[in-house]
């Protein structure tokens, strides 16, 4: 995929991960529903993720499907996140968010287990 992708494409991007290959029209009804879009918004938006190669076209019907899964944009995101905000270091991202959020004792626990395995 090329570049990073924005709200709005993150929103057809949401139908696509959520529904699996799906028409554009029928991408058209369900952003209508939750985000008051117009056909016209939606085919734009998707056509910027088809040019950023986050969607393939198909016929019959202008079949869109992901090529991109939920992961792989959060982990794109996350890397960016940290990149641009905390200069790469995972260390002050934790830092951040733990000052930030805080977290439970059972959040704590989950944790130290996910840090032990990922060593």
């Amino acid at each position: 995929m090329d570049g990073k992708l924005f709200d709005s494409e993150l929103k057809v991007m949401e139908v696509l991960w959520e529904q699996g290959p799906t028409l554009a029209k029928d991408i058209v009804d369900i952003l209508v529903g939750r985000i008051g879009w117009n056909k016209n918004t939606t085919y734009t938006v998707i056509k910027k993720c088809m040019e950023k190669g986050a969607i393939e076209r198909s016929e019959p019907g202008f079949l869109c499907t992901p090529l991109v899964t939920r992961e792989e944009v959060a982990k794109s995101e996350t890397e960016q996140l940290i990149d641009k905000m905390f200069g790469g270091s995972s260390e002050l991202f934790f830092s951040s968010f733990l000052k930030n959020q805080g977290i439970s004792e059972a959040e704590a626990l989950r944790l130290a287990r996910m840090i032990e395995e990922a060593k």
